[in-house]
């Protein structure tokens, strides 16, 4: 065995670029000599370091973490070095798992949303629900992508997946009635709850829904047949109506695979209440929850 081997022969045998070799050596953790036409003669000292290098390189250990252990190498620094790799390991273990049930989720609230049937009104029951917002005019689907953008940026501190969470928008329904569809007033994100402050509430109690599929154009008449619905049915409303985006542009960049929710808070009629008679689809008796 040759007890010097040139740059080009480390650089094989080991899989590492001259460049890195260079900067090693700059760091001073290796030191080859020189032969008498200056080329680089690493010795099997310098062999038994790169070893070390790569092992702690593929333990994510910086180039300055490697020198420092390299010059103060002893079993003391060993075991120390590996309790703070076991410890980087563990929170990145735990890390692994928080991203694992957050895509988890993910896959069931889509295995959810394809379920559905688009076009159907119910009645659902919800808690109260804690929500950040911003109150733009948005009359283009560009502008919903960028204000939802400037939303999540002012909240990325405490909102780490995007993916996973439920956005919505309120409706302008001075437009609407005016007979501009797909126009909004408030974009919005449900919270897990409202440790870390909140804008404002969704409140709990009974809400109509209706989901549908495809182009956000058509949301200004899925409005009337639910206030239709609402209407013939003596419900009060309580509420403005307003969207959850079940799949979108997050999802699939289809846009027939769109699925969208509209939303709107009611009172259900109390037993022994005369029959509906004409009226306005909208009532103006509402609540304003923002």
């Amino acid at each position: 065995m040759k007890n010097y081997y040139k740059i080009g022969e480390i650089s094989k045998l080991y899989g590492i670029g001259t460049d890195s070799l260079r900067y090693y050596e700059e760091l001073g953790i290796l030191k080859p000599k020189r032969d008498e036409n200056g080329y680089r003669l690493y010795s099997l000292k310098d062999i038994y370091k790169l070893n070390v290098i790569r092992g702690l390189r593929l333990l994510d250990f910086s180039m300055e973490q490697i020198k420092d252990y390299l010059d103060e190498q002893s079993l003391a620094n060993t075991l120390k070095l590996l309790h703070q790799e076991q410890a980087l390991l563990e929170q990145k273990i735990l890390e692994l798992n928080e991203r694992k049930a957050i895509i988890a989720g993910r896959i069931s609230s889509l295995n959810e949303a394809i379920s559905i049937s688009p076009g159907t009104i119910s009645v659902k029951t919800f808690p109260e629900r804690y929500c950040v917002q911003l109150n733009e005019y948005i009359t283009r689907d560009e502008e919903m992508d960028f204000v939802i953008k400037k939303l999540h940026k002012k909240h990325e501190s405490r909102i780490r997946d995007f993916g996973n969470l439920t956005i919505g928008a309120f409706f302008s329904m001075e437009d609407w009635r005016q007979g501009i569809a797909n126009v909004y007033h408030t974009v919005f994100f449900i919270l897990d709850g409202p440790e870390a402050g909140y804008d404002f509430h969704l409140p709990s109690g009974t809400y109509l829904s209706c989901c549908y599929q495809g182009s956000y154009q058509q949301n200004g008449q899925r409005i009337q047949e639910l206030l239709t619905y609402a209407r013939r049915r003596d419900y009060t409303l309580l509420s403005q109506p307003f969207e959850i985006y079940q799949i979108d542009n997050r999802d699939t960049a289809l846009e027939e695979e769109f699925l969208t929710e509209i939303q709107l808070r009611v009172e259900p009629p109390s037993a022994g209440s005369p029959p509906s008679v004409p009226g306005p689809a909208w009532n103006q008796k509402q609540e304003n929850t923002l």
